[in-house]
């Protein structure tokens, strides 16, 4: 009974969208693959329009983008990227949204501590790290991401990419520990704060994304600069803090890291793994949600594989949405030619249609649940 009404919702959801997003009985493989890339870009929206700017507002236009991702500030350059103030961030999300066919996500790294993108200086209240907020109550954790949460709507912001999930196996781990990202390393606790955060967020109007599946926690090394292997150092239990919280979670996003696990997902990042995100997260843990792939920028992905093989292996591997942050590497072109790879993909015979309307089916049902209708 609860897959009969999970698939006919999906089909009432898609129908929906059909008659009022895109005008037409069944949406075009270029529609149903937009909603699949987010993209990084350049800009604050002031004028005059940055380069990246006038390359992805038609692209939005055209449907050929699903989602943004903001940064502050570029890594490259150093300098502003897309943040500077509160009253700028909210008319930047305005400008992106106006013409969107069916509206962005528009998505941030808000973790807190060492980890978020709005600051003191752009007019954003402080935020605890996730191991300042580990050792209080998770009645606090949630209030807290309640408040992150509605100052994020406030601007226009919808996606949050935290909760973190990963336990804190090594304090030392490059990416996680040494930065504050985990609530513990003890699995009930991260459950306890992680739920707590994903609904403080959801109270608010914020999507939470869960990261980074299946454990980033072990890591010796961080998938930004190269390869991290967990297959020595993982245990299952760092799958715990997922098997209490999905039963219960709001509407959400998952997020698989670049970690290899050789005898769980083979030789390929788990971003990239369909033993990882169609056997072990969808298998056996049963999520039926959005699932994103970490940024596929990062060297963990970016030094081995071409943008259309990792796009390949993505959608294949089970991931639903396909994030360049074009903040590591910058193309002002890079949300537009993702999408050309990814139809291509498909045009040649390399992913079949069904695969991309399976993904389209999970993004609608999830932007319709968090209130994104055209």
């Amino acid at each position: 009974m609860k897959r009969y009404l999970a698939l006919l919702c999906a089909v009432l959801v898609l129908s929906a969208y059909a008659r009022t997003g895109f005008g037409a009985a069944a949406p075009s493989l270029e529609h149903m693959a937009g909603q699949m890339i987010m993209t990084g870009f350049r800009g604050t929206g002031e004028q005059p329009l940055s380069e990246d700017l006038q390359y992805l507002l038609p692209d939005i236009r055209a449907g050929r983008i699903g989602g943004v991702i903001l940064f502050e500030p570029d890594y490259l350059s150093k300098q502003t990227r897309n943040i500077r103030s509160l009253k700028q961030v909210a008319a930047l999300t305005a400008l992106l949204q106006k013409d969107a066919p069916v509206p962005l996500f528009v998505g941030v790294d808000q973790e807190g501590g060492k980890v978020r993108r709005f600051k003191e200086e752009h007019g954003f209240a402080a935020s605890p790290s996730a191991a300042e907020l580990g050792r209080g109550s998770p009645g606090t954790t949630r209030t807290e991401a309640a408040r992150m949460g509605a100052a994020l709507h406030a601007v226009g912001v919808n996606l949050n990419f935290a909760p973190v999930l990963d336990m804190n196996v090594n304090p030392q781990s490059p990416a996680i520990g040494a930065l504050g990202r985990s609530f513990s390393a003890h699995p009930d606790h991260v459950a306890a704060h992680g739920r707590a955060f994903a609904e403080g967020l959801a109270s608010a109007g914020v999507i939470p994304c869960y990261k980074h599946f299946p454990g980033h926690g072990s890591a010796r090394h961080d998938t930004h600069l190269g390869l991290a292997d967990v297959t020595a150092t993982w245990t299952p239990e760092e799958l715990e803090p997922y098997r209490r919280i999905l039963p219960h979670t709001p509407p959400a996003m998952i997020m698989p890291g670049h970690i290899v696990h050789r005898e769980k997902g083979g030789e390929l990042p788990a971003s990239l793994s369909p033993r990882i995100i169609t056997g072990l997260l969808r298998g056996s843990l049963g999520w039926q949600g959005v699932v994103i792939t970490d940024d596929l920028q990062m060297r963990a992905v970016e030094d081995t594989y071409s943008m259309k093989e990792a796009v390949r292996l993505a959608v294949l591997a089970g991931a639903d949405i396909l994030l360049f942050g074009n903040n590591l590497r910058h193309d002002p072109q890079e949300g537009r030619k993702a999408h050309a790879a990814l139809v291509e993909l498909v045009r040649e015979g390399s992913i079949p249609e069904s695969r991309i309307r399976e993904s389209y089916t999970r993004i609608m049902t999830l932007k319709a649940a968090a209130g994104l209708r055209p």
